[in-house]
């Protein structure tokens, strides 16, 4: 399509472009993001309709325990708007929050806020620092983009364990296909965020402290909580129809939530290695899939899109330079220790073991990609 290799091509229809790997164009300059966007979307949405019988049947089984579903809870728009939308629906969730010493004020009032409106109980892990630090740095000495993945896999772990503990079944989030489709698998996090051997392997490399304490899911957690116990993720904004813009509008008018700059930016971690780390160091800039996927929704034009992606990443510059500040001081970075992160060459999670390259698991690396959308968007699995 075009000759000058070093040329950054973009698509005619969503913001993606030859920054993520993964792209490929028809004839008329179209990207396979959007083009499977609009291909899988029918697939995957529901309708309120389809929900009814699954919420009677969490009400069914909740109704001699003190809770019948679990949430997470971040302080974000979608799971603010999942806490909103369960107890409109009548259930009674218990909220959980992993405390990985990154929140800002901002997310923490956020959580607060809406559970007291709601009126929901929280269970908060507090994960332990020093060997959680310990893990990050690993993954930031590993040089991948998925430095979020400690976190993500402790999310995971710590959900299923304390639903194991009420005797709960069925996991409500705030993941959905509308927001989430399009992202270039190297830029995501969900392949390596459900591969314990991964993590280990990075950290057995990298890391100093041992990981007593640190949540997790090995193969066995996962079967015994997927296939003995039965865990049910349900990712209830798949059956309405969901609109960030007017989700935003009811949280902030009825519970008083406040928006903290850009997705997933509630995290002080989150929001630097996002904003600042993975542009700099790896070109990835995520908003071009964040937008995408709302270009897509009918909820943004692709020229709002490429007039914002015009801007810093960052809210603003004070932020940028005290989040520079906070990360090093919280990491015991010296300049000359970040420099070095930061130029170190670039890998993928490829490069290390884990369950989806080792070679005893060929195949499923074989399916990776199309494991990374089809349980993205999924809205109801399990049984």
């Amino acid at each position: 399509m075009n000759n000058n290799k070093n040329e950054t091509i973009v698509c005619k229809r969503c913001v993606m472009d030859t920054t993520a790997k993964n792209i490929s164009f028809d004839a008329t300059g179209i990207c396979n993001y959007c083009t499977n966007y609009f291909k899988e979307q029918h697939k995957v949405l529901k309708n309120e309709e389809l929900l009814k019988p699954i919420i009677a049947k969490i009400k069914e089984e909740g109704k001699n325990k003190k809770y019948d579903c679990v949430i997470g809870v971040s302080g974000g728009v979608d799971s603010t708007y999942v806490a909103y939308y369960v107890k409109q629906l009548g259930l009674n969730p218990l909220a959980i929050h992993l405390d990985n010493g990154w929140d800002s004020e901002l997310a923490v009032a956020n959580i607060e806020k809406t559970l007291k409106k709601l009126d929901i109980d929280l269970y908060t892990h507090v994960i332990n620092w020093n060997e959680f630090k310990d893990l990050q740095l690993s993954f930031l000495k590993a040089s991948i983009p998925g430095m979020e993945i400690p976190s993500d896999h402790a999310i995971f772990a710590i959900l299923n364990k304390v639903a194991l503990k009420y005797g709960v079944r069925y996991i409500i989030n705030g993941s959905n296909f509308r927001m989430e489709y399009i992202m270039d698998p190297d830029w995501s996090e969900f392949i390596g965020q459900m591969d314990w051997l991964l993590i280990k392997n990075v950290h057995k490399q990298f890391g100093k402290v041992a990981l007593k304490t640190f949540p997790r899911m090995t193969r066995k957690d996962v079967y015994y909580t997927r296939f003995v116990k039965k865990h049910t993720v349900i990712n209830i904004l798949d059956y309405i129809d969901f609109s960030k813009e007017k989700a935003m509008k009811i949280i902030q008018d009825k519970l008083g939530w406040v928006y903290y700059g850009g997705k997933h930016y509630e995290s002080i971690y989150t929001r630097f290695t996002q904003a600042y780390i993975q542009p700099l160091k790896f070109s990835i800039d995520k908003r071009k899939a964040h937008y995408s996927n709302v270009i897509c929704m009918g909820e943004m034009t692709r020229e709002e899109a490429l007039s914002a992606l015009k801007k810093d990443a960052y809210p603003n510059e004070e932020m940028k330079m005290d989040d520079l500040e906070y990360f090093k001081k919280k990491m015991n970075f010296s300049d000359s220790e970040f420099e070095k992160i930061m130029n170190a060459p670039v890998k993928s999670y490829k490069d290390y073991k884990g369950y989806f390259n080792h070679p005893i698991y060929s195949k499923l690396q074989e399916k990776a990609l199309k494991i990374h959308f089809k349980l993205k968007g999924k809205g109801f699995y399990g049984k």
